[in-house]
């Protein structure tokens, strides 16, 4: 019994440990790792061999009130949470969805921005409701909510699963999916600056984007937290609203 009591001490010791470990490395760091597949926009694209978009330019804003910098890494939308949970970053910001099955191993920022899931078709198109996308070619973007929402909510689609936003976009350009499902942002983005394209009106959902912190960095979620208050409170996150969604 005294070996099991000090086998499970020395294993909690180590434990704290570890998360002390952690906790200090943050607080010593002058530098925030944010994670993002810069190829959605609005919010995160690269123009110019430059990363930007909304999502891009709040980071960098509420990384600046922390006092902090931003090291940028840049990776496939499906590697986010588990590079989070491998701990190759410390945040991830690529207009993610807040879902309950992501906050088992992640943490998240208060929501910062309200999107949803949307159908695009190519103009012309016989689509008209949501309900005429059963039985068609619907593409959509590996590691997203798209995918499990339809499977779940329209099996009959034929799922066309890619790699990147853009690629969603083309399939239906040339004909080869019948529709899109992204996040509503993109797919208006898309049609306010490349056309022939049309969003249905009725979304399929109302969500909510976060910034996803790895669970041992709890005073980093609480700092993301107080800069994105302090930048609504001192109008810089209403001034990138009305940058980067004009119709706001």
């Amino acid at each position: 019994m005294n070996f099991r009591r000090t086998v499970l001490k020395a294993g909690t010791t180590a434990v704290i440990a570890l998360a002390f470990g952690a906790h200090a490395a943050f607080a010593q760091s002058d530098v925030v790792r944010v994670a993002t597949d810069a190829t959605f926009p609005p919010m995160e694209f690269v123009e110019n061999g430059k990363r930007t978009g909304f999502d891009v330019e709040l980071v960098e804003a509420v990384v600046q009130k922390m006092g902090k910098k931003v090291q940028w890494v840049d990776i496939d939308f499906k590697g986010l949470v588990p590079g989070l949970i491998a701990k190759r970053f410390d945040m991830a910001v690529s207009a993610i969805y807040i879902t309950d099955e992501r906050k088992k191993v992640v943490d998240f920022s208060q929501p910062y921005y309200a999107g949803g899931l949307v159908a695009m078709v190519k103009d012309g198109s016989p689509i008209a409701k949501l309900a005429d996308l059963e039985g068609k070619k619907v593409s959509v973007q590996v590691g997203t909510k798209s995918v499990g929402f339809l499977t779940e909510h329209y099996p009959k689609v034929q799922r066309v699963e890619v790699e990147k936003n853009q690629e969603m976009f083309n399939l239906v350009a040339i004909g080869r999916a019948d529709a899109a499902v992204t996040g509503k942002p993109a797919a208006f983005q898309y049609v306010r600056t490349r056309g022939g394209m049309t969003v249905l009106g009725e979304q399929l959902t109302t969500e909510e984007y976060g910034m996803a912190v790895r669970k041992d960095l709890p005073e980093l979620t609480q700092a993301v937290n107080k800069a994105l208050a302090q930048l609504k409170a001192d109008g810089g996150y209403q001034a990138l609203v009305n940058k980067w969604f004009p119709s706001k």
